[in-house]
């Protein structure tokens, strides 16, 4: 009786569980939309960011980071001399220099 009741059971058991790379196939799979949805568009837009610090001259209008129009009058290999107004002059990071205003734009408001 109790030989028969575990041969039913063995018959009854699975085979066996799936192999260990489907387990991690999920994992991956995450992966890989992380990284096309996530970190390869960051990479391409610090590549562009990268690309404007490095093209700046001396004359361009820019906006900081922090929100600060200005005209850039002195360029280092790391600060930028931004001349804000009616003898205002801040010294900024370049990398914090969020992008440079095309020439053209309308004048400001109180000009």
């Amino acid at each position: 009786m109790m030989s028969s009741n575990l041969l039913v059971l063995a018959a009854a058991a699975p085979a066996g569980g799936p192999p260990g790379w489907v387990q991690i196939l999920p994992l991956l799979a995450m992966g890989v939309i992380f990284w096309f949805l996530v970190f390869r568009p960051q990479m391409r837009r610090h590549k562009e960011h990268q690309a404007k610090i490095a093209g700046l001259k001396k004359g361009d209008r820019v906006v900081t980071a922090g929100g600060l129009v200005g005209k850039i009058v002195r360029l280092d290999d790391s600060y930028a001399d931004i001349d804000l107004g009616q003898g205002v002059k801040v010294k900024a990071v370049r990398s914090t220099i969020g992008d440079i205003i095309p020439p053209g734009d309308s004048a400001p408001a109180n000009d």
